[in-house]
C-alpha cells in the first residue's frame, strides 16, 4: 500500500513538474520581442544583420531555455578559448565537458557575440555582405566553422523566415516588427541598391546609385556613402538617415569631435575589412592619411591600420605603400 501511495505521489510531481516547465519555457516569440532591439544596436554599430544575430541566439540557446544558457548567459554557445579570461561553465557539446563562456547578464553575452564575429581574422568575409543578406552570411558562418551541424545555414534561415526576423535587418525593423506592419520606410532604397563595387577609385564619386531626401547615395567595396553639404553635421545626417549619431561616427571612424566639411565622405554603413576588389596597393600622395584612404576605399581605419602594421593616427610618407587587403 505504502508504495502504490509513494508511486501515486511521485508520478503527481512529475506531473506539477512538467506543468511548472511548460508554463515557464519562453517561446521563441517572446525571445523575439525580448532581444530584438540589443541584435538592432549590433546590425548599427558592427554591421551583423540583425536577422542572423536573432536566429543564432534561438538556435543556440534554445530562445533562452537551454540547460547551458541557463547556467550560464551564454545564448550563441561560444566556446571558452584560450583568450578567454571570464568565468566558464562545462558542458558537453562535441566532446565530452567541453568549457563555455560564462555571462554576467545575456546582454553581455549579445555583446561577446558582436565582438567575436568582428574580431577574428576567420570571420571577415562576412563582412563583405550587405547586413540585409542573411542568407549569405548564413551560409558564411557555417563556411567559417561557427558550427559543425552540416545544416548549419539551412537551420538559421528556415528560423528567420519562419519568424520574419529579416524585418529587423530593414531601417527601424524593431518598430515595424512589434507593430506587424510591413510598409515601406524611409531607407528602404538600403535593401535595393546594386551589389557591384564602384571600381574608378579615380574619381570615386562618378556614379549615382540611388537618391534620399535629396542627398545623391554612393558605392564603394559594396558601402553606401554620401556627400556632406555645406552645413550638414552627424548630428543631422543622422536623423536623414535613421541612424543615431555614435554609430554614424563609427561608421567613418571618427571621434565625438570630429566636424564636417562641404564634400566629406559620409558612409551611412559600416565599412568592409578590407579592399573586395583586384587592387592590392595604394600609394600614398601628398596630404592623405590612413583615415582618408580609408574613406576613399570604404575600408575600416582600424583594420587598414592592421593590414599594414601601424598605427591609425601615423603619418604618412608620399609614395608611402598602402596594402588594402
Amino acid at each position: 500500500m505504502k508504495k502504490i501511495r509513494f508511486t501515486i505521489v511521485f508520478a503527481l510531481l512529475a506531473i506539477s513538474c512538467v506543468a511548472v516547465y511548460a508554463q515557464t519555457r519562453q517561446t521563441r516569440e517572446e525571445y523575439i520581442e525580448k532581444y530584438k532591439s540589443i541584435a538592432v544596436a549590433h546590425m548599427e554599430k558592427y554591421g551583423i544583420p540583425a536577422s542572423i544575430t536573432m536566429a543564432q541566439g534561438i538556435l543556440e540557446s534554445d530562445a533562452g531555455n537551454s540547460a547551458l544558457s541557463l547556467s550560464s548567459n551564454n545564448h550563441f554557445g561560444i566556446k571558452c578559448k584560450k583568450s578567454w579570461t571570464g568565468r566558464k561553465v562545462y558542458y558537453d557539446d562535441d566532446a565530452k565537458g567541453e568549457c563555455f563562456r560564462a555571462y554576467p547578464s545575456v546582454e553581455a553575452s549579445y555583446e561577446d557575440h558582436a565582438l567575436f564575429l568582428d574580431s577574428s581574422p576567420r570571420y571577415d568575409s562576412l563582412f563583405s555582405y550587405p547586413s540585409n543578406d542573411y542568407r549569405s552570411w548564413a551560409r558564411g558562418l557555417k563556411a567559417a566553422g561557427y558550427a559543425t551541424a552540416p545544416d548549419y545555414a539551412e537551420r538559421l534561415v528556415t528560423i528567420i523566415e519562419k519568424y520574419k526576423l529579416y524585418i529587423l535587418d530593414q531601417a527601424d525593423g524593431s518598430a515595424i516588427y512589434s507593430s506587424g506592419k510591413h510598409a515601406k520606410q524611409n531607407a528602404e532604397w538600403f535593401a535595393q541598391q546594386s551589389s557591384s563595387p564602384n571600381q574608378q577609385m579615380e574619381d570615386p564619386f562618378n556614379v549615382t546609385i540611388n537618391a534620399h531626401k535629396g542627398y545623391s547615395i554612393y558605392r564603394v567595396n559594396h558601402t553606401c556613402y554620401v556627400l556632406a553639404k555645406e552645413g550638414d553635421t552627424y548630428e543631422s545626417l543622422s536623423k536623414i538617415f535613421a541612424i543615431s549619431e555614435s554609430n554614424l561616427r563609427k561608421f567613418n571612424d571618427v571621434n565625438r569631435r570630429a566636424v564636417l566639411t562641404k564634400g566629406s565622405i559620409v558612409f551611412i554603413e559600416r565599412k568592409k575589412g578590407a579592399w573586395l576588389s583586384q587592387q592590392l596597393l595604394h600609394m600614398a600622395s601628398h596630404g592623405q592619411t590612413l583615415h582618408s584612404i580609408s574613406q576613399s576605399y570604404g575600408i575600416r581605419l582600424r583594420r587598414l591600420a592592421r593590414l599594414n602594421r601601424t598605427r591609425p593616427s601615423r603619418p604618412l610618407e608620399v609614395d608611402q605603400t598602402i596594402r588594402l587587403r
